[in-house]
């Protein structure tokens, strides 16, 4: 393998190893975001279950409602924006992949053609070779 495709190949590999610790670390950033959002699901149900068994919760459930509504909302505009950018750094993620594969192929391609011409000139040789032992002979 030549040395530019060897390079080629190094760099495009290391751009796709890039993105798979770019593309784990929103993931893991998406997974806290799902994990934030059920939580408070979870905390505002239960205290309506409290509102229904405690009748001075129950003035005090309006207030509450809108801190949680206020804190869902942000919590889901932050999870979208995660998942937004989880699509991108996936597609950026395949093209690299792409680029990567190419630059192998193009390498491959490239040391088949060297071993196609050094057998061309490897039989050229045993031709010739062969053509002086029959002239001797």
């Amino acid at each position: 393998m030549t040395k530019w495709a060897k390079s080629l190949i190094r760099l495009s590999t290391f751009e796709v190893e890039t993105l798979q610790k770019r593309l784990a670390e929103v993931v893991t950033r998406r997974t806290h975001a799902e994990m934030k959002l059920a939580t408070l699901d979870a905390e505002f149900e239960l205290e309506c279950v409290r509102a229904a068994e405690d009748p001075m919760l129950a003035h005090s459930l309006t207030a509450y409602k809108r801190g949680f509504q206020f804190r869902r909302d942000a919590a889901a505009t932050e999870l979208d924006l995660i998942t937004q950018e989880e699509d991108g750094v996936r597609d950026s993620l395949g093209l690299a992949f792409e680029d990567l594969k190419k630059f192998e192929h193009v390498a491959e391609i490239t040391h088949l053609k060297r071993v196609a011409n050094d057998k061309r000139a490897e039989n050229a040789m045993l031709d010739e070779v062969s053509l002086r032992m029959s002239r001797q002979a």
